[in-house]
């Protein structure tokens, strides 16, 4: 399980992902366990959980028909069915048949589909397909959820007798109000409703000339409303069937609450499913908002994330309608250390943040937004060091709670720790808080732990250089205008570029000049030099990319060039055989002419034809041999053809093992190089300081 306290959460923000995923969530129980989220304590189980939620993306981005999530909890009706003598509410009864209907059809989806998606069948593995539950509530309730007429002999009598009263209510009611109507009693409203009963409305100044029960006046005291005196016998019997039909209703569905407490275990299984389908509902909707994969998992502690996103920042860059740079972070054994330099405001916390971040959304069971032919390892603990922290209410500054920090990791880091330091030895005084930063440097890396550490600090830097199994690495800036350009770059330390972005914010060159006279010049030779290497690193990277796009459109060209000569060359086969097999069938023609020619019809001699009919027939046999001979040399090239390719299957075994860091070589160039990237049949070769985009048909896997 991975370790985190409660300032790793708060650090790196997961409470803001958990918000957007209980709004994805249907019910109480999936939106308590998001509440929840944390780091899964078995790995086992882990892996489960992710690939429950990768298969449900993988059917969600094929555009399945996957049955649409729609049901409701049943926590009442399971707490309620074992009650004695206890009568489930209608709704209930609606629930537990949506809740069944919904099972089925899930059940419905996965029939025969085991191999396709294995982990999440396995969440049905309780379950059973039956249809009984339906039908049974189906005989007594309507497809409006109404109680039907048929549901017992008493209660079709009830409502029949109900019907006959109200039939009966109505008729004798018209007939008062007509009478009424007549002598001029009535308002022009004529009637009203009162607690579901006609009333009459009775201009109040003839109020005492209506014989009935006075039930309510207007707001302005002109009309009162009066139920006639001859339905109120009626109406009183319509209430005591209204009773009658109630107490009936409880005793049906009684005996349904009765047949439903058979079906209490499956019921449970139904609440239980559809709540953990909810949460991984969930979650795959999720990853489809990021863009986000399931990476490999390394057994190994190594991880190699391509094309990487802050999930938050990537949100708000879209709702801004801005872009976000993808980045590409690579740690293992030999560089567990990571050390991020350059500028302020050039992405180095982002940089951070997106590794710690990433790591703690794999290890709660959430798809992460990379490229998927990237691997993740998983980590015992996560410690994190990010922002100043400071407490009023505990007297902490800055440096003292960076020290209660760095006191609790050292206490607790091994090789299994990953550990996120935002602006590693700040707080105090520079030259003495970048000594102690270098021992806790150290000290860290002899434990062996895993750690991307963010600073300005030199001979941090230094020392990241120095030691064999940790790594420098800097964010890019555009070394002519001094943008961030928001990309991270491994292999070397970044310059602040302090002096050059004071320089382009305005400050005098005379003051730079005198800030730098102040300084050592050796570490002011240093700085100049590293805005060298990036200046330099800048131009190489553009000069690889111009490359790269020559031998892009180089190849482009080539390819244009081989269809369209094969295409001509098709053509121009085609044309050859077309007047071949014209010259031909001119020369049967000719032939067939010259037989009907000879042919005598007019002739007293018998048997006068019988020699041309014999040639016809020999020149009939000869083309019909031509034929097949022909038929069968072109059988004879197609073997030949195939025993020229024997090597087809091999090669094709070959190109199925290139992977994402695979050596493999050039068909056409006898080059060596090594994978960077495959999308489909595209593949990014890195050849020394060179890109290629080749298609995989052209390489030949070496190891």
């Amino acid at each position: 399980m991975l370790k985190c306290d409660s300032q790793t959460y708060k650090d790196l923000e997961l409470g803001k992902l958990q918000e957007i995923l209980k709004e994805y969530c249907i019910g109480p129980s999936a939106l308590k366990i998001v509440e929840r989220l944390k780091p899964v304590k078995n790995n086992e189980e882990l892996i489960k959980f992710l690939n429950q939620t990768n298969q449900l993306v993988e059917i969600r981005r094929e555009g399945e028909s996957f049955p649409r999530l729609d049901f409701e909890e049943l926590q009442g009706e399971i707490r309620m069915l074992p009650v004695q003598n206890a009568s489930l509410p209608q709704e209930s009864f609606a629930r537990i048949r949506m809740a069944s209907s919904m099972v089925n059809a899930l059940l419905y989806f996965f029939n025969k589909r085991d191999d396709d998606f294995p982990h999440l069948i396995e969440l049905f593995s309780d379950v059973e397909f039956t249809k009984e539950i339906i039908e049974k509530i189906d005989t007594i309730f309507d497809k409006n959820g109404i109680v039907k007429d048929n549901a017992s002999p008493e209660l079709s009598y009830i409502r029949q007798q109900m019907e006959s009263v109200k039939r009966n209510i109505h008729s004798t009611f018209d007939r008062s109000m007509r009478k009424y109507l007549k002598k001029g009693y009535l308002s022009d409203t004529k009637e009203s409703f009162y607690d579901e009963r006609r009333v009459l409305a009775v201009l109040s100044s003839y109020k005492r000339e209506v014989d009935g029960q006075v039930v309510s006046n207007s707001k302005s005291g002109n009309v009162t409303f009066i139920e006639p005196g001859e339905t109120i016998p009626l109406n009183k019997e319509f209430e005591q069937l209204r009773d009658d039909e109630r107490k009936e209703i409880f005793v049906i569905l009684q005996q349904l609450t009765r047949e439903m407490l058979a079906y209490l275990p499956l019921i449970k299984e139904y609440q239980q499913v559809l709540t953990k389908l909810d949460f991984i509902n969930a979650k795959c909707r999720l990853a489809l908002l990021l863009d986000a994969y399931l990476p490999s998992i390394n057994e190994s502690k190594s991880f190699d994330l391509i094309d990487c996103y802050h999930p938050l920042l990537k949100l708000n860059n879209e709702a801004l309608g801005k872009k976000t740079v993808p980045q590409r972070i690579s740690m293992d054994e030999n560089s567990r250390m990571l050390v991020i330099s350059g500028p302020n405001a050039g992405g180095k916390s982002i940089t951070l943040k997106t590794v710690g971040l990433l790591q703690l959304m794999l290890q709660c069971g959430l798809l992460v937004p990379v490229h998927p032919n990237s691997s993740m390892c998983l980590f015992d603990a996560l410690l994190t060091d990010i922002g100043d922290n400071q407490s009023i209410v505990d007297e902490l500054s800055t440096y003292s709670y960076r020290l209660k920090r760095m006191r609790y990791f050292l206490k607790v880091a091994n090789e299994n720790s990953l550990l996120l330091l935002d602006e590693f030895g700040t707080g105090s005084d520079p030259d003495l808080g970048g000594a102690l930063a270098e021992v806790f440097f150290e000290t860290l890396y002899d434990k062996k732990s895993f750690g991307v550490i963010t600073t300005h600090y030199s001979n941090i830097k230094l020392k990241a250089d120095e030691l064999p199994e940790a790594v420098n690495g800097c964010m890019l800036f555009d070394t002519e205008t001094l943008n961030p350009l928001f990309k991270f770059s491994m292999g070397q330390p970044g310059s602040s570029f302090t002096f050059e972005v004071a320089q382009i914010n305005g400050i005098p060159k005379k003051l730079i000049n005198r800030a730098k006279s102040k300084l050592d010049s050796k570490r002011v030779q240093m700085d100049q030099l590293l805005h060298e290497l990036q200046k330099e690193k800048s131009y190489l990277s553009r000069l690889t990319k111009e490359h790269v796009l020559a031998q892009e459109t180089a190849e482009e060209h080539r390819i244009f060039y081989e269809e369209t000569k094969e295409k001509y060359e098709k053509r121009l086969e085609s044309l050859k055989n077309k007047a071949e097999e014209t010259s031909k069938l001119v020369s049967l023609g000719t032939k067939l002419q010259q037989y009907i020619d000879e042919y005598k019809v007019r002739s007293k001699k018998k048997n006068v034809n019988d020699g041309l009919l014999q040639d016809l027939k020999k020149y009939i046999a000869m083309e019909k041999s031509k034929i097949e001979e022909a038929k069968q040399e072109v059988r004879l090239k197609k073997q030949a053809k195939k025993k020229k390719n024997p090597n087809k299957e091999v090669d094709q075994y070959q190109q199925s093992k290139i992977k994402v860091g695979s050596k493999v070589k050039l068909i056409s160039t006898k080059q060596v190089g090594e994978v960077e990237e495959i999308k489909g049949k595209d593949v990014t070769v890195l050849l020394g300081f060179a890109r290629m985009k080749v298609k995989l048909t052209q390489l030949i896997w070496v190891s």
